[in-house]
């Protein structure tokens, strides 16, 4: 289990390299719900997304004989594109599986950066593609969630709203594998443990709740949302106890609340975001998750890597 101090050590690795992003106030949904809400703008950090953080920080811990053979991954495209990104500093080889329906845009930013991409049938599907070139290549694995470097280096987004937002009562996290929640988590309930934590998932693809519900990481049979970036089928064996304890609550949304939630970033907090970013604001706007009843509320934006064709059909 990762602490604060790995966390702080993350920070202080990448921080050359990674500036802080900021804090975005969002007027409409301030004066909608009658408290100040702020959102957390991961889409200006490099490559897009927060996946750069986690990317980087696995890099430059990395031994030399984990980087030799090259790297691996499987990803919906924001840990693509950062890793990959991360890995050009290092002068390592990235290979990425890539579900089918991966998005155009981030398919090909990652081969601009250098990865090989491969696309395979569904997340599933990719998993096993991947685990069969390991075998086959001898790549590294860098796992899209499930790893404590990662974890840790997601984990600076906790740290950097905390002292951004001192008057902060409640952070909406989105949640797919659980990587980035997790790391939030250990830096709020070391830091200021009376903030409340809440996960949201689209409901096509709730696999943080399946587990809880099953009691461990179960993989979902399928995943449905257009929120590609939270389509994890499985949570993993670090981030499924780190968010049990550290996460106070799971909501989630609809496509529909998704798709309002789009229309919300773009048009009044002119914010460009995918879909898996908007599920915390949509979560608000729905009245899905439980609040405390005062305090600046904080919205993780993860990240805003979207094409054109993926962009007409929320305007």
């Amino acid at each position: 289990m990762i602490d604060l101090e790995q966390l702080q050590q993350a920070q202080a690795r990448i921080a050359d390299t990674l500036l802080p992003t900021p804090l975005i106030p969002d007027h409409a949904l301030s004066e909608q719900l009658g408290r100040r809400v702020w959102l957390k703008g991961e889409p200006f950090q490099r490559t897009g997304s927060f996946k750069a953080r986690g990317a980087l920080n696995w890099v430059r811990t990395a031994t030399p004989e984990e980087l030799e053979g090259g790297l691996g991954a499987v990803s919906a495209g924001n840990h693509a594109l950062g890793l990959a990104w991360a890995a050009r500093e290092a002068g390592a080889a990235v290979t990425i599986v890539m579900p089918e329906n991966a998005s155009p845009f981030k398919v090909e930013g990652a081969r601009e950066l250098g990865a090989e991409v491969r696309l395979h049938g569904d997340i599933n599907d990719a998993w096993t593609l991947m685990h069969r070139l390991v075998t086959e290549r001898g790549l590294t694995l860098v796992h899209p969630y499930d790893d404590e470097r990662i974890i840790a280096g997601q984990g600076t987004v906790g740290l950097e709203i905390l002292a951004q937002a001192p008057e902060a009562t409640a952070i909406l996290c989105p949640v797919g594998g659980g990587g980035l929640i997790s790391g939030i988590g250990v830096a709020v309930d070391a830091l200021r443990p009376s903030l409340t934590l809440i996960g949201v998932e689209p409901a096509g693809a709730a696999s943080m709740a399946h587990a809880w519900a099953s009691g461990g990481p179960a993989r979902l049979a399928s995943v449905d949302t257009c929120a590609k970036s939270l389509a994890a089928a499985i949570v993993g064996e670090h981030t499924y106890p780190l968010c049990r304890a550290h996460v106070d609550a799971l909501a989630s949304v609809d496509e529909a609340a998704i798709h309002r939630a789009m229309h919300h970033l773009l048009y009044a907090s002119k914010l460009f975001a995918e879909p898996g970013a908007a599920v915390g604001v949509a979560a608000l706007r729905e009245g899905a998750a439980t609040l405390p009843p005062e305090g600046d509320l904080v919205v993780v934006v993860t990240g805003g890597n979207m094409g054109r064709e993926e962009l007409e059909e929320f305007l």
